[in-house]
């Protein structure tokens, strides 16, 4: 795989983004994974949405975008601390952000002005979207989240 030039990949993350369907979605339940595909308003960039949940710990889970199919802009990260390749060690919660040469290799620590309700999983869900630009979020079946 080759690496994104760093201007694409931060021109990618910052495009705005809505789904590529009329869709309802049901938020994962334990050990699932939800993919909601998205594009740009020229529908000419394709992007996903991952939403992953772990099984064992509730608390485990991941919000991803990706760009071009392979390329993870974004990633937020529940569950277990994160090695950068410097050797930082980056607690929980953090925030993998495409780096060229590294792909989502290098976490940061999340900001709570751009996330405030950790503790809250679609409001967390809704700030990453909004992190990433999603300027009409998916439609998810109210009475079924988690």
């Amino acid at each position: 795989m080759t690496d994104l030039p760093q201007d694409l990949a931060d021109a990618l993350l910052s495009m705005p983004k809505w789904p590529a369907g009329e869709a309802v979605y049901r938020l994962p339940p334990h050990r699932g994974k939800l993919t909601v595909q998205l594009r740009d308003k020229d529908e000419r960039e394709e992007f996903i949405l991952d939403i992953f949940r772990g099984g064992i710990s509730l608390e485990r889970r991941t919000h991803q975008t990706r760009g071009r199919q392979i390329y993870v802009l974004a990633r937020l990260d529940f569950g277990s601390p994160h090695r950068n390749p410097d050797g930082e060690e980056i607690g929980v919660p953090h925030l993998h952000l495409y780096r060229e040469g590294f792909g989502d290799k290098w976490a940061y620590p999340v900001s709570h002005e751009k996330f405030p309700n950790l503790g809250d999983m679609l409001a967390t869900l809704n700030d990453f979207m909004a992190f990433c630009n999603v300027v009409e979020p998916p439609l998810f079946e109210p009475e079924l989240l988690p």
